[in-house]
């Protein structure tokens, strides 16, 4: 299917067995709907490849489990130090 706009002709692909929600002369705005199929995409999209998550949100999620690492080693050191103090007061 070719599409003309103000900036030239865009070619968008839609697959076989699909109603169209559109005809001909139809004016198309941007991010539209071609099809009457929700999961398909509409006009404008140009996506190209798939973003996982935004580099921001990563950092820090790798901070949070530094954090509750880091917090899970001193709750087991200090269980151990409290362990040894309940010890030497038995020894009496």
């Amino acid at each position: 299917m070719v599409i003309s706009g103000a900036d030239g002709n865009v070619n968008q692909t839609i697959p076989a067995g699909l109603d169209l929600a559109i005809k001909v002369n139809d004016t198309v705005k941007a991010d539209q709907p071609l099809t009457l199929d929700p999961n398909v995409g509409g006009f404008g999209q140009t996506e190209t490849e798939i973003i996982l998550q935004n580099p921001n949100r990563v950092k820090g999620l790798i901070a949070f489990f530094f954090t509750i690492t880091v917090a899970q080693i001193l709750l087991v050191l200090k269980k151990k130090q409290f362990e040894k103090v309940q010890a030497a007061e038995m020894n009496f």
